[in-house]
Order: structure tokens, then C-alpha cells, then sequence
């Protein structure tokens, strides 16, 4: 699994690198917030660490253009702002899960590794049908099989990412219902403060989403979601 560790302290970035390699992670490491994105593009991880309090671009900024291109990939945020408030603004500016420090090793490492599970989503259609260009799903919707990216034709679908991984785990199984269970462990991987109910306004902020695609998100109650073409 490789990890990019944007980490501007560097007694810290020294310490997980070291350790998270002797675990068996291929850690990149990136200590400026400017130079960070050609870092990301240029390993292409499958999860990061990210550092709120960068040098020359701040993180939430950071992570703000790398949402804007299409980047799916998970997002953890390490920072010692660690209140309510601090947390909502990393997620809703695109982060995937939050953790305060100082933190213990093993919860960091629990965290990476439920990131990385979503992160074979991202070539949806691993188990059916793929390409190196993307997945077909129904009507215009498209995932880029590389990025996970959802397209509407050629237009990038400009998705927050807790959209995007419902999106993702629906089209690995197009037509066919998705449990909420195993949505919601997709969609908020190692969440423990948040409730079981917020994988239903995902849905229905998707659904919403969805109109004009060609595909809509169905409720089957007490089976869970799915996606179908539009009639």
C-alpha cells in the first residue's frame, strides 16, 4: 500500500515513515504544502496523510484543488486542531476521515488501511466490466478507472467525496441493491462519531446529483440502494 505523508514536522514525518515502512507501507513524503500536488500526481497513492499547517499552502487549501481535479484519493487529515468545528471544515472540504494529534500508531494505521479498502473502487467494475479509460455505467455516467473520477460524457462531475464513494460502490454492482451496512463501512471507513443515519442524506444528495445523467439512485426499503437507468 503507498502512502504520501505531507508532513511539515520533521521529527514526526522521520518517526511514521520509518515506522509505517517497517510495516510493510511504501511511504512518499512531502514537507511544502506548494509542492505537494506534483508529489501527489507524481506517485499516486493509494491513501494520504495530510497535515493541516503547511508551509506556503495550507493543507485544507491543499486539498481543496487536488478535490477540483478530480482526485479521488482518500484523505486523512492529521493536525492538532482538533475540535468539532476544525473536523466538519476537513470533511466537508473533502476529507475522507480525521485524526487529532498525538495520536497512537496503531489508530493511525487501522485508519490508512480502512481508507485503503475503498481504494479498488476506484477502477470500478473490478469484479464486471473495466477498461484502462474507464467504466461504462448507464446513460452518459462514467468512472475513470485510473482516478475514479465520475464523467457525464466528457465533463468531470464535480462530486464531494463521500458522494463519490457511494457513486463508486453502486456502479461496481449496477442494478443490482447494496446494502446500507456496506455502503455506509465505504463511504465513512474507520468513522467512529458519525451516525448510521448520514449514509441516507449521502444518498440523497447523489440522487439529486444524478439528475440528467440517464441514471438514478433507487431506495429498496430494507435491502438498501441502487443504481438503474433512467426511464
Amino acid at each position: 500500500m503507498k502512502l504520501l505523508l505531507i508532513e511539515d514536522d520533521p521529527s514526526l514525518q522521520a518517526t511514521l515513515a520509518r515506522t509505517l515502512g517497517r510495516r510493510g507501507w511504501s511511504v512518499a513524503t512531502c514537507a511544502d504544502g506548494a509542492l505537494a500536488l506534483q508529489q501527489w500526481e507524481s506517485t499516486q497513492p493509494d491513501v494520504v496523510a495530510l497535515d493541516l499547517t503547511l508551509p506556503h499552502v495550507d493543507g485544507l487549501q491543499l486539498l481543496t484543488t487536488a478535490r477540483q481535479r478530480g482526485w479521488a484519493t482518500p484523505v486523512l487529515i492529521l493536525t492538532a486542531r482538533g475540535t468539532v468545528g476544525d473536523r466538519v471544515i476537513g470533511l466537508n472540504t473533502g476529507a475522507d476521515d480525521y485524526l487529532a494529534k498525538p495520536f497512537d500508531l496503531d489508530e493511525l494505521e487501522a485508519r490508512l488501511k480502512a481508507l485503503c479498502r475503498r481504494r479498488p473502487l476506484a477502477g470500478v467494475g473490478a469484479a464486471d466490466e473495466s477498461s484502462s479509460l474507464g467504466t461504462s455505467v448507464m446513460g452518459s455516467l462514467r468512472l475513470d478507472a485510473e482516478s475514479g473520477a465520475a464523467y457525464q460524457g466528457d465533463q468531470v462531475l464535480d462530486l464531494p467525496p463521500r458522494e463519490l464513494a457511494l457513486l463508486q460502490a453502486l456502479s461496481a454492482k449496477p442494478g443490482r441493491a447494496v446494502a446500507k451496512e456496506r455502503l455506509f463501512e465505504l463511504v465513512f471507513p474507520g468513522a467512529l462519531d458519525v451516525q448510521y443515519e448520514a449514509i441516507e442524506v449521502v444518498a440523497y444528495r447523489l440522487r439529486k446529483r444524478l439528475v440528467g445523467t440517464g441514471v438514478k439512485l433507487v431506495t429498496l426499503r430494507g435491502l438498501g440502494y441502487l443504481l438503474k437507468a433512467d426511464e
